[in-house]
């Protein structure tokens, strides 16, 4: 069989220019096939004596893109990147490199082994190594500061964010900005290489300022922001040794390299850069999602107004609903306040807000407005009976083929879709607050939702910018109900001995931005007892309950909106509040508990073996596709250390052996929590990992 692919690496020459073009679709990603052609072109034209100048530049819609994720996991082969980057910077001859689209990763490390770089307007460079565990390998933590000094590589490197072209000309990453065709380009500035119009210099040969104030601040910076995560420090080390000669310090950068290569964390970091693009191979991939471009949001308040301007944001008509005129003002000062911030963050600019707010938005009371609505998003109090009670009106008001969605966080959907005639319109689209900045989204399919009502929840994710995951009915879903595990477990340790203090400083040493009863005073403790109010009829007689926050609650200690919660919050950082502690040990005398002391390790591994051992009833219960869906809820919804790569990720790390050996002997406490699921036996048995389970 005959192979008609274009070669994704060609050469051509013209004039004394040797034009080279890397044709690696959709990205020009930096696979092996690109690896190898660059060497092969820089091999040709070095020999080539008609050449004096080589130009460099991508086909397509972009430069190199970043590395070639089809090869992460996988053995390396070579050509290795940095022999690549080496080979470029070695030329004789000057080579220079046209960049458009995106200069990512590998590909910035290319560029800068290139002699001179021309940037296209609208050019992004990056160096995003570092949210994946990693630093850049191929040169960049050395190349970069002899070209744009310490700190401004510092502050790439360390965070993985990413500029434009006019930002990396500003620091010396670029030379030119110049509009055009990147071929075009690559000709005109190689002829102002010939012409000595354009200056050309191996960036290895420049020297690098030193800057130890920049070094010092940044590291320290990092040891009280980022303590739990490894590759951040190891890539201001990298930095720090660009004031060596470039070979030694290629030399300590590829040692750090494969340091960050050994770490646990890149596993994780990975793991979460596969989640996003994982979840959404669902079943109903091939279904062609209906039409959505008028949206109807019922309920003006916080979430429904944040679900508001998600959707103004990504483009839709939207109707916002309330009861009376005062909930409808209020509904649209906080769309208002909502895209202020979206203005200030670079998100919009205020035209656009204004234009938003005048033409996209419109308001009504009266639920006769939805009648050509494509899709209407309730977000009304979580009570079953008004949520049916709308769902009523809507089914008799919208138009046939209309999506109707819940925001439910626990309700049972199913019930709520019973109450209309078209089970099959409806679905859960379960936002997280605020709905216009929280990425993910999970899509709640019902028994009877219509497999286009799933993929119209997909694409509508994707519109919005969202990750998008597939969940089952039950009680909470996939994230609450492991949340409402999580707090279970939180609380029986406080009933046990350990203070709220001792349990949130355990989680946020763990990688959680905060406790668990830190998150409770921050959301407001209230909504978890009404939530326990509604649950108490269907709650085990012998369940464990824990009546703490339930009579923190009777006395209107509801956290940081009451000014106490189990913390009191006023002027500096928040302390224990004393009220809390006081009821805290009425309860555990009532109990007859004697407190206990437990350690950091032992809260950790208590909370964490009770957040899997859910996932896993959530997973055999088929309430979750795969494993990787319910990492991907807890990383990008619920804080989950990125690091850590989620729960299941995690229980490969710990071991299935393990985690039945930790409940075998919790179970001896509390034989109704601590009980071993099923798969997770089964999976200790074999020795098996659940990974396997995400094919």
């Amino acid at each position: 069989m005959t192979d008609t692919r274009a070669p994704i690496v060609t050469v051509e020459t013209s004039n004394a220019i040797g034009l080279v073009a890397i044709n690696n679709p959709p990205v020009n990603a930096a696979s092996q096939a690109v690896r190898a052609g660059l060497v092969a072109a820089m091999d040709q034209l070095s020999v080539d004596t008609s050449v004096k100048v080589i130009a460099m530049y991508g086909v397509g819609r972009t430069f190199i893109a970043g590395a070639d994720i089809r090869e992460f996991g996988k053995p390396p082969q070579e050509p290795w990147l940095p022999d690549v980057c080496n080979r470029i910077e070695a030329m004789e001859k000057p080579v220079i490199s046209v960049l458009h689209g995106n200069a990512l990763g590998g590909g910035l490390e290319v560029a800068l082994a290139t002699h001179a770089r021309i940037a296209l307007p609208g050019l992004t460079i990056g160096f995003p190594e570092v949210t994946l565990g990693i630093l850049p390998g191929a040169g960049g933590t050395q190349r970069a500061p002899r070209l744009a000094g310490i700190a401004a590589s510092l502050d790439l490197i360390t965070t993985g964010n990413r500029i434009e072209a006019e930002a990396s000309h500003e620091i010396g990453l670029i030379d030119v900005i110049a509009d055009g065709d990147p071929r075009d380009l690559a000709i005109k500035f190689a002829e102002q290489v010939l012409s000595g119009e354009l200056e050309t210099r191996r960036t290895g040969e420049l020297t690098v300022t030193e800057d130890p104030d920049a070094i010092a601040t940044v590291a320290e910076t990092l040891k009280r922001k980022q303590p739990n995560l490894f590759s951040p420090h190891k890539c201001v080390e990298a930095v720090a040794a660009s004031i060596l000669p470039l070979s030694e310090g290629l030399q300590k950068e590829r040692s750090l390299f494969f340091e960050c290569m050994e770490s646990p964390q890149r596993a994780g970091l990975i793991h979460a850069f596969f989640a996003e693009r994982a979840v959404s191979k669902i079943p109903e991939a091939k279904e062609t999602p209906r039409t959505i471009e008028n949206i109807g949001v019922i309920g003006g308040g916080t979430m429904g107004s944040g679900i508001a301007t998600a959707c103004l944001l990504a483009g839709f008509q939207v109707i916002l609903a309330e009861r009376d005129e005062a909930g409808v003002e209020r509904g649209v000062s906080i769309i208002s306040g909502n895209l202020d911030g979206a203005v200030k963050r670079g998100k919009v600019t205020a035209d656009q807000r204004d234009t938003i707010l005048s033409n996209a938005l419109s308001t009504t009371t009266d639920y006769a407005a939805f009648s050509d609505a494509d899709l209407v998003i309730e977000a009304v109090f979580e009570d079953m009976d008004v949520k049916k009670s709308v769902f009523k009106q809507l089914d008799a008001i919208c138009k046939d083929g209309a999506v109707l969605a819940t925001n439910t966080s626990y309700l049972d959907v199913n019930e709520i879709a019973a109450s209309t005639s078209r089970p099959e319109d409806v679905i859960g689209l379960h936002f997280f607050s605020p709905a216009h900045v929280m990425k993910l989204l999970e899509v709640v399919v019902a028994d009877k939702t219509a497999p286009d009502v799933v993929a119209t929840g997909f694409a509508l994710g994707k519109r919005l910018r969202k990750i998008a995951v597939r969940a089952g009915v039950c009680d909470g879903f996939i994230g609450n109900r492991i949340l409402n595990t999580y707090k279970k477990a939180a609380d029986y340790l406080m009933m046990d001995g350990a203070s709220p203090e001792e349990v949130d400083r355990a989680m946020v040493n763990y990688g959680f931005a905060m406790g668990p009863f830190t998150v409770g005073d921050l959301s407001g403790q209230d909504i978890g007892w009404a939530a326990r109010k509604r649950q108490a009829p269907m709650r085990a007689q012998q369940e464990r309950y824990v009546a703490i926050p339930d009579r923190l609650c009777e006395q209107e200690m509801f956290g940081r909106k009451t000014g106490k919660g189990y913390y009191v919050y006023g002027e500096g950082s928040p302390t224990l509040n004393p009220e809390a502690v006081a009821i805290i040990e009425d309860e555990r005398a009532k109990a007859g508990i004697t407190p206990r002391n437990f350690s950091e390790d032992e809260i950790t591994a208590r909370i964490m073996t009770a957040i899997i051992k859910e996932a896993i009833s959530i997973l055999e219960d088929g309430i979750a596709l795969r494993p990787i869906d319910i990492d991907a809820v807890y990383l990008f919804g619920y804080g989950f250390p990125r690091f850590r790569g989620g729960p299941m990720h995690t229980a490969d790390a710990i071991g299935a052996a393990e985690l039945v050996k930790r409940i075998e002997t919790y179970v001896q406490e509390d034989a109704f929590f601590w009980r071993v699921p099923n798969l997770l036996a089964e999976t200790a048995q074999r020795g098996g990992k659940f990974a396997e389970l995400n094919g």
